[in-house]
């Protein structure tokens, strides 16, 4: 068994702690749906908001999800000019038997224009749709 990255990114709706919890918890639902994660299986997962979205933690959504025991980390993106304003990144770390080639990385809404080549197995209901 391997450990293997993965990653997703979406956009919410407003600074509200609704709005980011909301965006967050699509998000890790789709994750682990595309690539069948158990909970058992999360080594840890690192959130990171644009500093326009500081009105609550991502990681409430997994707390939500009944994750109380993976590890869960929250920062700032980097702040770059010109850049997508109010996104949610995930890096989920897992445990799996899964090939690298195999891992679906997950990017919705507004965010599926940060990685296109990746965004066509994002659930196609919530192409541009922010949350």
């Amino acid at each position: 068994m391997s450990v293997r990255g993965i990653r997703g990114a979406i956009t919410a709706a407003a600074n509200t702690s609704a709005a980011i919890v909301s965006a967050t918890d699509l998000l890790l639902r789709e994750i682990i749906t595309v690539n069948g994660v158990e909970p058992d299986d999360i080594a840890a997962v690192f959130f990171t908001t644009t500093a326009d979205l500081n009105a609550e933690f991502p990681a409430a959504a997994a707390r939500a999800l009944g994750w109380h025991k993976v590890p869960l980390l929250c920062a700032h993106e980097i702040g770059v000019p010109g850049r997508l304003p109010s996104c949610v990144r995930v890096l989920m770390l897992v445990n799996t038997e899964l090939d690298q080639a195999a891992i679906k990385h997950v990017y919705l809404a507004g965010a599926m224009r940060l990685r296109p080549d990746l965004s066509s197995d994002s659930d196609p209901e919530t192409a541009g749709t922010t949350f």
